[in-house]
């Protein structure tokens, strides 16, 4: 890694070996915010390391310490403060923020840790590591991949709706792009827990093709791709944090998040465990045929092993579906979400109420002050190498090679960009400016 280095591997096992759980009351205090910084820093220590093809001590650590289970949980409390607190807290009269940051750290959250985990869950050992609370995160992606078909039928896309009026109402709309890009981990997360078919318990199983029956979830996702638009009549996918349009040359070309589904597909359908427990009914046999028409040369040159899901399908198609089991089993169930429930209910209303009196009311010295230390958890050459390609303009989003010159975190295409930018980036500037002239 050399240069790039972020982490020294003792600061790696210390970072790891704190990692614990906060209730829904402390997210955004000063320990909480603490613990946020560091999991940025072990997420992009660990890009760095997958990327230049090093030994990978985050992943290690994480099973070593048993810290899977922690950041599973971390994600789903996130989760549920975006859902019951975030809305509360916006409709209480007397919230009025000056500066919306402290509160973006948290709604942030969620995305930096499924961005880890989507980056670890690739080695089996950290699936199996994950215990009991793999059960969690199969419902978590399924509530997320619900929210992916769901948003199939939705006209225009959350960047074409990023019209600010006021700082609170431009956070909720970065938290719905964000929401899209958190389900598109999600996918990327479940499609890795299939890969560990063969290792999962029945409960686990179970979930996913009884409970949530995820394989025809897959298909309405294939169908419907939520990741791919058509803008002027040019096809556009999103990717890399945003869309961009697909060359005629390139069209016929998988993109990364068809090839997860259709990997997660061939686990759920192949694996001897999982069709042993998958009972293909009328609406199961009736989805699953629909994939038929996708599966075509093109395709099949590109994922050779898709050949044995066509022959699967062939048989599919001249056998009678079978009837819904009715089967007594004794199971396992998801317990990290209806435990937070339970403990937080009737609550929101005051969580919400202590956030905003100790929480979301910073002074401008801790606002400074928090500028300084992102500053140095977001060095500029980690970024750089961080980033899948050359930065956009914050204004209009084409490719840009100027830098803010105060603040150094936005980049420009041009003066006229900048100029007009300035209304929303102006106060992040002096204040990213402050914090650094303070070290």
């Amino acid at each position: 890694m050399g240069d790039l280095e972020l982490l020294l591997p003792g600061e790696t096992e210390v970072l790891v070996r704190e990692l614990c759980s906060f209730s829904l009351r402390e997210m955004g205090s000063g320990r909480w915010n603490q613990q946020h910084e560091n999991l940025e820093k072990l997420n992009m220590q660990a890009i760095l390391d997958a990327t230049a093809s090093q030994g990978e001590p985050i992943q290690e650590l994480l099973v070593t310490h048993r810290k899977i289970p922690t950041l599973v949980e971390e994600l789903i409390a996130v989760e549920m403060w975006k859902q019951k607190v975030f809305p509360v807290l916006c409709r209480l009269e007397d919230f009025k923020p000056q500066n919306t940051f402290p509160i973006y750290m948290v709604v942030h959250h969620e995305a930096s840790i499924i961005n880890l985990l989507e980056t670890v869950f690739f080695h089996k050992e950290v699936c199996e590591s994950a215990e009991d609370t793999v059960l969690d995160l199969v419902d978590y992606c399924h509530r997320k991949l619900t929210i992916l078909v769901a948003r199939s039928g939705h006209s225009g896309s959350p960047e074409e709706e990023l019209q600010y009026s006021t700082p609170m109402k431009e956070l909720q709309k970065q938290a719905e792009l964000m929401e899209f890009e958190i389900a598109l981990k999600a996918l990327s997360v479940l499609r890795y827990i299939t890969d560990c078919v063969d290792s999962l318990s029945l409960s686990t199983l179970s979930r996913m093709l009884s409970t949530h029956n995820l394989p025809c979830l897959l298909v309405e996702l294939l169908e419907h791709s939520p990741w791919s638009r058509r803008e002027g009549g040019k096809l556009q996918q999103f990717e890399g944090g945003r869309w961009q349009t697909v060359a005629p040359s390139e069209q016929q070309k998988l993109s990364k998040l068809d090839g997860q589904v259709w990997i997660a597909l061939y686990n759920l359908l192949l694996s001897p465990e999982a069709r042993a427990r998958y009972c293909l009914t009328s609406f199961a046999k009736g989805q699953l045929l629909k994939l038929r028409a996708f599966l075509t040369d093109t395709l099949l040159d590109q994922l050779p092993n898709l050949a044995d899901l066509q022959g699967f399908l062939a048989r599919l198609a001249l056998t009678e579906p079978h009837p819904p089991k009715k089967d007594l089993v004794l199971e396992q169930i998801p317990e990290i979400w209806e435990r937070l429930e339970r403990e937080n209910r009737g609550k929101w209303q005051a969580i919400a109420k202590h956030q905003l009196q100790h929480v979301f009311s910073p002074s401008e010295q801790d606002l400074r002050l928090q500028a300084r230390r992102w500053a140095e958890t977001y060095k500029i050459d980690v970024l750089e190498a961080v980033a899948p390609e050359r930065p956009r303009c914050a204004h209009c989003s084409a490719e840009a090679s100027k830098r803010c010159s105060r603040c150094q975190n936005e980049w420009y295409c041009c003066r006229e960009c900048q100029v007009k930018h300035w209304v929303k980036h102006g106060k992040t500037c002096v204040l990213a400016a402050q914090g650094d002239r303070a070290k």
